[in-house]
């Protein structure tokens, strides 16, 4: 029987491109890409874009 660990991520995770600026496309594709190459596999994800910004929570996952 396959284990899995679960991992709780949101916006909060993501460096910001500036103070107040919010968090890019690229922030947050660059931290998914972190996790994915450590084994993590994202399986649910809220997105809401406000004011140029991009808001998300999200569940990871990765076989232990």
């Amino acid at each position: 029987m396959k284990k899995y660990e679960y991992k709780i991520i949101d916006t909060r995770d993501v460096e910001s491109a500036g103070l107040f600026k919010g968090r890019k496309r690229e922030d947050v594709e660059a931290y998914l890409n972190s996790l994915g190459t450590k084994g993590w596999e994202l399986v649910n994800v809220d997105f809401r874009e406000l004011e140029g910004g991009l808001e998300f929570a999200g569940v990871m996952k990765k076989e232990v």
